[in-house]
Formats: structure tokens, C-alpha cells, sequence
């Protein structure tokens, strides 16, 4: 009961402890509790204690998403996932207990060995709150107290976690955090009281400022960046002691950083667009909405791409499947989309798990581009492109509309043709004999001189060579169109540079020189690789003699205009400095590796298929 001095004013109940870290957790591992926000004696507590109940208390199951406004799901937490017009498609997964209406005494002593997990904290002890980040499971808070330790994670099965915020910020100030260095960042509330004193000493407990401030306005008009950021580079380290994941189960017991500790050099943080604004900007950076266009207009663009979508999607789910057996390359672009998005990015939790709906949707976006797209279909390496795109708009329609502006810039990769594919390596070769004509004559030495190894590099724009994040940053840099087109083909020269000496040093034969290029996944900074081809290309359009075939492909000249077949002439200089080609060898002699434009002969039908495999 309430009573002078206690009065509760926040309860919510379905809060677990999960204390087992198995991703296939018994039900003995889940703890039902209810938490509480409680004013007692001048304080504020926050409280957790276990429901105690006979039997089995929990039962686990999935179950789609409760549209009649039921406990599974509340209105108030933000949706886990939007796949388009079709909601009801989202698994969700859910513990419930079983109804039983027998609730704790408040203030009583726990009766079992799960009433050990119960615990009360004041308000004025804590200094951080750090959210679960959006996904498929529970929402969860983590409490940081001032003495460095965590409380056990709070999962939230009927949601609650923005109610619970919402009362706390009546006692603290929840500073929030911004997306810079991880994407933690915007989980995270920094927990100051309101008093203003207190909130002035906490900031000057920081010290970003010598204990003799005295100076600071001439020191920073003398030299404001080195004033500036050796002070900043303390908030960096205050910041980043609170953006230390805390995991269940960890021991609390390690010793602090010292205070004295040296301060790091300057830290240059370079991010790519944050999660929140990627999710709307690759919209446009893909051509699904127009810059141009007005918030209204966008709405109804949407609205008339949404129907366009699934008139498209309803034509292949409405074939039976007598009919379906009659068109067999219907069953063909099935069989193949099924086969490749079972193995699409599976260790991204995105991803993982079986029955995902984010592989269902994966595979209802490709079925319905065959749709869109009659000619091309699906070709191996298109689920490789979609994945970050739903992953990112996490939106079904939106997925496939950004899905068809990507394809727009590379479908020509998977004509059946490769004719865009040979002509792209025939571009890089260009470049790189411009940029390293030693590298490429040691690359045509054995017998490599084709870049065949680059091939899966520009079929799927570097998808496989980067952690999925740095994919994610790449690919919209690429999209930019800046510094100028054919980036790409910059970022497989940035590539090859970093590696020139390993290559070229090593004795590598042609065997070697694939092992090594195939080796070099997930072991690339996409920061080092962009910063050289930027590089790159400011050096070669810094060059005054530029060959007018190079000034093409990186946008600085129109493409020549066809001329009258005419008597095969002798190829120009690839590069300023290089001498016209040598006279043809006598028939006799050993014919040296082909260096020329023509990369892939058509005769040449078996280094292309390793081409493809590779």
C-alpha cells in the first residue's frame, strides 16, 4: 500500500531478466518481474521484483503482429519493422506468462531463490541508460550507476521503454546522445540531475580546460585548433568510458582507468550519414524521390509506386503451381533466388535465424523485379545488393524501388552478354596503365594482364570485400557521382596501389596473385581506399596531357563521336610518357601476353568462365 512518505508513480509489468546468454533460452532462464518508479522519504527509487508464480511461468512462442492493440505489442514502442503494406507478414517473437492476477506485496521479502535478482536503485546513482537498438527481439534498458557498474539488462516484452524514460526525465536530465562514433551513440542517455549547480560541477569535473583558464581566449585566437580540440579530446574520452557496452554477466570488479592518464593525440572522426538520415536519403540518392520535388509530391509518388509494387508482386503470386510448372523460367528464377537468399548475409542479425521475414522479403522483392524487369530476370549477385538496401529502409516497397535505381546504374553487369563487364576492365586496365604502367607490366608478365581477379570487385561494387557497414558508407559515396563517375573503377586502382609492393615484391605467379586478391576480404578500411582513390583521381585530372580515352571515362571529355570504318590503325599511347607500340612480331617468336583493350576475346570462352566464378 502507499502510505506517508511511499508512493508509487510508474509500474509496468512484463519486464524480464533473461539471465542466460544461450540464444535458445529455457523458460527457467526468463525471470517476470514488474518495475516501479518510486518516491520514498525525499528519494526517488527505481525498483525490479521478480512475479512469483506456481508452475511453469512463462511459455515461449511466435506469433504475428496484434493489430487489436493487444499486450504483445504496444502502440507506444516504435515498430521492430516495417515490410510495406503487408504488416501482418512480420514475425514477432514473444514470452507471455500465463495469466495469474497474484501480485507481489509491495516491500515484501523475496520467497524464492529468484527473488535474489531483485533490486532497488535511487535515481541519483545512476549515470547512463542505454537502449536496445531497433531490431526483431525485445526492447531492452541497461542501467550504468556513477561506480561504474551495470544493473542486469531489462527486456521489455510489452514494451514500456519510452513510458519508463518519459517518467525518469520528471526527476534527471537524459541527455541523448549523437550518432558519431558508433551507432551506439544515439542509445545512449547521459543521466544529470536538474539541479543547475550540480549540472555546472559535473561539467567541470571534466577540467576541459587547464586549472589556469586564465589565457584560454589568447590561446585560442593564437592557435584556436590546437585549442580547441586538446580540450575536446577530453569530452572524447568522458563520452567514450560511457559508450562501453556493458554485457550481462560482466564482472564489475575491473579497476577504473586512472585519472592521470595521458591524453591521445587529436582523433579525427570522419562518419558517414547516420542510420537515421541513410534510411531517407538513399531515396533520393537512388532515384526514388526527386530532389526537386515537394513533401506532398513525395507522397504521392509513393503512393502510386506502392500500388505499381504490388500489381507487380500479385502477378507471380497468383500463379498456381500447375502453372508454374509449365514456365520453367519462372521455377528457374525461383529455384535460384530461394538458393541465394539462404546464404545472404546470414551472420548479420538482420539476417540470421530461420523463418527470418527479412529473408522472405528479400525473396518476394527479387521475385517481383523478375517481374519488373522481364528481359534480365535474376542473375546470380542481385540478393548482394538488395540486402543492405532492405536493411536499410527496412520497408518493402522502399526496398524495391532503391533496388531499381541501384540496377539502373548496374544491370548491365549481369547481362548474359558481359559485354559491360569487359568493357569496365577494359577501362580499369586504362587507368592503371596511366597510373602504374610497372605494375601492369608485371601483372601482364604473369600472365594476369587481364584483371580478371577485379571481376566480383565490379559485378557487385565491393559488396564482399568490406564489412557491412563500411558497405554501406561506400556504396553511398559511389552514388554521389562526386568526385566525378566511375569512382568505382578508382576504388579497384586504390586497391591494387595499397598492394603494389606485396604483389610485385612477393614473385607471386597468377595462382598467387587470385589467393592474395581473394584474401584481402574484410581486411580493407574504406576510409584508406576512398582517401586514395580521391587521390587517384585528383592526380590524373591534375595531368595537362591527359589521353583523351582516360579524359571519358572519369566525366572530363564527351565521348568521341563514332567514325567511318576505316583501316585498323595503330593504337594511341595509353599514357603521355609511353612510346607508340612496337611493330608486331615476327610469326616465329613466342607471343607475349596481350596488353591491348580487348580484355576477354570471345574465343577466349574458358578464362572467362573463371572470370565469372571467381
Amino acid at each position: 500500500m502507499e502510505g506517508a512518505g511511499y508512493r508509487v508513480v510508474f509500474e509496468k509489468g512484463g519486464v524480464y531478466l533473461h539471465t542466460s546468454a544461450k540464444k535458445h533460452q529455457d523458460p527457467d532462464s526468463l525471470i517476470a518481474g514488474v518495475i516501479r518508479v518510486v518516491e520514498k522519504d525525499n528519494d526517488v527509487l527505481l525498483h525490479w521484483a521478480p512475479v512469483e508464480e506456481a508452475g511453469d511461468s512463462t511459455q515461449i512462442f511466435f506469433s504475428k503482429k496484434d493489430t487489436s492493440g493487444g499486450d504483445s505489442c504496444t502502440s507506444e514502442e516504435e515498430p521492430t519493422f516495417d515490410p510495406g503494406y503487408e504488416p501482418d507478414w512480420a514475425v514477432i517473437s514473444t514470452v507471455r506468462p500465463r495469466h495469474r492476477h497474484s501480485e507481489p506485496t509491495r516491500g515484501a521479502e523475496p520467497s524464492s531463490p529468484r527473488g535474489s535478482w531483485a533490486f532497488s536503485v535511487s535515481l541519483g546513482e545512476l549515470k547512463s541508460i542505454r537502449r536496445s537498438k531497433p531490431g526483431l527481439s525485445w526492447a531492452y534498458l541497461v542501467l550504468v550507476t556513477q561506480a561504474g557498474g551495470s544493473l542486469p539488462a531489462l527486456h521489455f516484452h510489452r514494451g514500456g521503454t519510452r513510458a519508463l524514460l518519459r517518467v525518469l526525465s520528471r526527476y534527471l536530465l537524459l541527455a541523448r546522445c549523437p550518432a558519431r562514433s558508433s551507432p551506439q551513440d544515439s542509445r545512449l542517455y547521459l543521466v544529470f540531475p536538474h539541479d543547475s549547480s550540480a549540472l555546472s560541477n559535473s561539467f567541470h569535473h571534466l577540467q576541459l580546460f587547464d586549472q589556469d583558464s586564465s589565457n584560454v581566449v589568447s590561446r585560442f585566437f593564437q592557435d584556436p585548433y590546437s585549442t580547441t580540440f586538446s580540450s575536446f579530446s577530453r569530452v572524447t574520452n568522458f563520452f567514450r568510458g560511457a559508450l562501453q557496452p556493458h554485457q550481462e554477466g560482466a564482472s564489475s570488479d575491473l579497476p577504473p582507468a586512472p585519472d592521470d592518464e595521458p591524453e591521445p593525440g587529436f582523433e579525427v572522426i570522419s562518419c558517414g550519414l547516420s542510420p537515421s538520415l541513410r534510411r531517407e536519403a538513399w531515396k533520393f540518392l537512388l532515384g526514388y524521390l526527386s530532389w526537386e520535388g515537394s513533401a506532398e509530391e513525395h507522397k504521392a509518388h509513393v503512393r502510386k509506386k506502392t500500388d505499381e509494387y504490388f500489381r507487380m508482386k500479385l502477378q507471380w503470386k497468383s500463379v498456381s503451381p500447375e502453372q508454374e510448372r509449365r514456365n520453367s523460367l519462372l521455377h528457374g528464377y525461383r529455384s535460384l533466388i530461394e538458393r541465394d537468399v539462404s546464404r545472404t548475409d546470414r551472420n548479420n542479425k538482420f539476417y540470421e535465424g530461420p523463418e527470418n521475414p527479412g529473408l522472405g522479403l528479400l525473396n518476394d522483392i527479387l521475385l517481383t523485379y523478375c517481374m519488373y524487369h522481364f528481359d534480365l530476370g535474376y542473375v546470380q549477385g542481385m540478393s548482394d545488393l538488395l540486402s543492405p538496401i532492405l536493411y536499410v529502409t527496412q520497408n518493402e516497397v522502399d526496398a524495391f524501388w532503391c533496388f531499381c535505381g541501384f540496377m539502373e546504374l548496374v544491370h548491365g553487369n549481369f547481362e548474359e552478354s558481359q559485354e559491360t563487364m569487359k568493357r569496365q576492365l577494359g577501362q580499369l586496365l586504362l587507368l592503371l596503365r596511366v597510373l602504374d604502367p610497372p605494375l601492369c607490366d608485371f601483372l601482364d608478365s604473369q600472365d594476369s594482364g587481364s584483371l580478371c581477379f577485379c571481376f566480383r570487385w565490379l559485378l557487385i561494387w565491393f559488396k564482399r570485400e568490406f564489412p557491412f557497414p563500411d558497405v554501406l558508407r561506400l556504396w553511398e559515396v559511389l552514388w554521389t557521382g562526386l568526385p566525378g563517375p566511375n569512382l568505382h573503377l578508382l576504388v579497384a586502382c586504390a586497391i591494387l596501389d595499397m598492394e603494389r609492393d606485396t604483389l610485385m615484391l612477393s614473385g607471386f605467379g597468377s595462382n598467387e596473385i587470385l589467393k592474395h586478391i581473394n584474401e584481402l576480404t574484410m581486411k580493407l578500411s574504406v576510409e584508406d581506399v576512398l582517401t586514395r582513390a580521391e587521390a587517384l583521381y585528383r592526380q590524373l585530372t591534375a595531368c595537362r596531357e591527359l589521353p583523351h580515352n582516360v579524359q571519358e571515362i572519369l566525366g572530363l571529355a564527351p565521348p568521341a563521336e563514332p567514325q567511318s570504318p576505316s583501316p585498323p590503325a595503330s593504337p594511341l599511347p595509353l599514357s603521355p610518357t609511353r612510346a607508340p607500340p612496337a611493330p608486331p612480331p615476327p610469326v616465329d617468336t613466342v607471343p607475349q601476353p596481350d596488353s591491348s583493350l580487348e580484355i576477354l576475346p570471345e574465343e577466349e570462352e574458358e578464362e572467362e568462365e573463371e572470370c565469372a566464378d571467381s
